[in-house]
């Protein structure tokens, strides 16, 4: 298993132009997710959190700040399958099958995929979809397409993992669901994550730390310890400390 690697934020600021005005996306958002962990990045729409997602991976040019990927710049570390990511929309080729999905980053780094054909088997388990190597996107519901879609993400033995709203487009029930798989999946790979999310529910169930931003300027305006045993258990959905910090959370979102 490839060690996981840290995400250093410094800085970042970003300013977009449009409709005749300058809008202050970002203002000296500092955040540092240390080896092996997982962090949620919460905020109202139009915070900002996915243009900090886009600049952890070198997508997004900043006005200023740094981004550093295991002590790299995001570019360096995208190129070098460092990072992984995984969107609200699975994107999956509808002529690929599964297995073929699953292997398209490994020839876009430019990587012989026959030696990964082992590795693609059992991350096809790892999701829970054996049995479905063989089946095209439009055979699968939205659930199994977003397990693909962090299959994908995997593929390339990362270090880091980027998670921008995979759950978004699910129902609650799937989405619960999806949320205990993928504490299972990361509590097995190991790999640094961060998760872009307008859940408070899943942030708390599935982080160590939820950082907290606010909007006009996105910035970060609080950094909340997940001090929940792991592995977390459906049962703690319900569990009267979990709702406590979901309210702690809730109030720094809406200012009280």
């Amino acid at each position: 298993m490839t060690a996981p690697a840290g995400i250093q934020l410094s800085g970042l600021t970003k300013t977009f132009h449009g409709r005749g005005k300058l809008v202050e996306a970002l203002r000296d958002v500092t955040l540092t997710c240390p080896p092996g962990s997982f962090t949620a990045l919460i905020g109202p729409s139009g915070c900002g959190k996915s243009t900090v997602l886009r600049a952890s991976l070198g997508l997004e040019p900043l006005d200023a700040g740094t981004v550093e990927i295991g002590g790299q710049p995001p570019e360096r570390a995208t190129a070098g399958g460092i990072t992984g990511v995984a969107f609200q929309d699975a994107g999956l080729l509808p002529w690929r099958t599964v297995a073929r999905n699953i292997a398209l980053p490994l020839e876009v780094l430019g990587r012989d995929t026959g030696p990964a054909a082992g590795r693609i088997r059992d991350l096809i388990a790892l999701v829970g979809l054996k049995g479905y190597e063989d089946a095209l996107p439009g055979e699968l519901s939205g659930g199994m397409r977003q397990r693909v879609a962090i299959a994908r993400a995997l593929v390339s033995e990362p270090r880091v993992l980027f998670l921008d709203e995979p759950f978004g487009a699910l129902d609650q029930i799937l989405r619960r669901q999806m949320n205990i798989e993928l504490q299972r999946i990361w509590a097995e790979t190991g790999v640094t994550t961060l998760l872009v999310t307008h859940g408070i529910d899943e942030a708390v169930f599935l982080a160590d730390r939820v950082a907290v931003m606010q909007a006009a300027p996105g910035r970060i305006i609080d950094i909340v310890e997940i001090d929940l045993p792991r592995p977390r258990e459906p049962t703690l959905f319900s569990a009267p400390h979990f709702h406590d910090l979901c309210d702690r959370i809730a109030g720094v979102l809406h200012g009280r």
